[in-house]
C-alpha cells in the first residue's frame, strides 16, 4: 500500500473516531446500542457485570466487535497494554483484573479518544490506568516491558498489520500473550472490495482472510497462536463474508 493511502486512510479514521468520542462525552449512554459493535450479533458483550461501574462516555465509545477479557485471564500485578484503547473500557474493565499492583496502559491515535478515556479514568478513581496518544505500530513502551496486550476490532482499521503484530512482539516479555477480538475474511470468501472510506471506518475494508491475518501473527515471532473463537459477523452488505474472531497469541521466546 502507498504510503499516501496509508495516511488517508489514518487520517479519515481518527476523524471518524473522533467524532464518535466527542458525541459520547456529551450523550447519555446505551449499552450495546443498534448501531454499535457490540450490536444485536453479540448483545452480551459488555451488558452484564463486567462492565458495571464503567463511565458512561466509555461505554457509549466502545467500538469493539468482541470481548478481549474473556479469551485469556489477566493476573493481578500484571502489566496491560490496549491497542487502540478508543474511550477505554477495555482498559478499565483490566483495571480491576490487575489490581492495584497491576498497571493498564491504553494507546490510541485519536486525541479526542485519549481526551475521553483520561475524563474516564479520573471519574472512576482508577490510578493504575494510564492513555498514550500514539499509533499502535509505534509505541512509547520499552521492550519486553509488558506481560498481556489486548486489542478489540481495531488492527483491521492499520493499513501496515506486519507492523502491529511486530510491535506487539517487541514490547511483550517472554510468555506475553497477544488477546485480539477482530474481524476477518471468512475461508473461501471475497467480500466485494472497494476504495470506500466508510468501508474501512467500519472496519471492514481491512479485513483479510483468517489464515492471511494468522500469518502475520506467526512471522511476527509469536509461537503460539490459537483461534479461540469465531462467529458470523452482522454486515448486511458482506454477509457470510466476514467473521469476528477470538485469537491468543503467546511471544514464547
Amino acid at each position: 500500500m502507498l504510503v499516501r493511502e496509508e495516511v488517508r486512510i489514518k487520517q479519515v479514521v481518527r476523524q471518524t473516531y473522533g467524532e464518535l468520542a466527542r458525541r459520547s462525552g456529551s450523550e447519555p449512554a446505551e449499552c450495546c446500542e443498534p448501531d454499535s459493535c457490540c450490536g444485536p450479533a453479540q448483545p452480551e458483550l459488555y451488558c452484564g457485570g463486567e462492565a458495571e461501574g464503567v463511565p458512561d462516555g466509555a461505554r457509549a465509545a466502545s467500538a469493539g466487535c468482541g470481548n478481549p477479557h474473556a479469551i485469556g485471564t489477566l493476573r493481578p500485578g500484571e502489566t496491560v497494554v490496549d491497542f487502540g484503547s478508543g474511550g477505554g473500557i477495555d482498559c478499565f474493565i483490566a483495571a480491576r483484573a490487575v489490581g492495584s499492583q497491576g498497571r493498564v496502559i491504553g494507546i490510541d491515535m485519536t486525541p479526542d479518544m485519549i481526551d475521553l478515556a483520561r475524563r474516564g479514568a479520573r471519574e472512576a478513581g482508577l490510578e493504575n490506568v494510564e492513555f498514550h496518544l500514539a499509533e499502535m505500530e509505534s509505541t512509547p513502551l520499552a521492550d519486553g516491558s509488558v506481560d498481556a496486550i489486548i486489542t478489540n476490532c481495531v488492527i483491521n482499521l492499520a493499513p501496515d498489520k506486519d507492523r502491529v503484530f511486530a510491535e506487539a512482539n517487541r514490547i511483550l516479555n517472554a510468555g506475553g500473550r497477544l488477546m485480539i477480538s477482530d474481524l476477518v475474511r471468512s475461508p473461501g470468501a471475497e467480500p466485494e472490495r472497494g476504495e470506500a472510506m466508510e468501508d474501512w471506518v467500519a472496519c471492514l475494508g481491512g479485513t483479510e482472510p483468517r489464515d492471511v491475518y494468522l500469518d502475520r501473527i506467526r512471522s511476527a515471532g509469536f509461537g503460539r497462536v490459537e483461534v479461540v473463537s469465531s462467529e458470523p459477523w452482522r454486515s448486511q452488505r458482506w454477509r457470510g463474508a466476514i467473521e469476528s474472531v477470538n485469537i491468543i497469541a503467546t511471544k514464547t521466546d
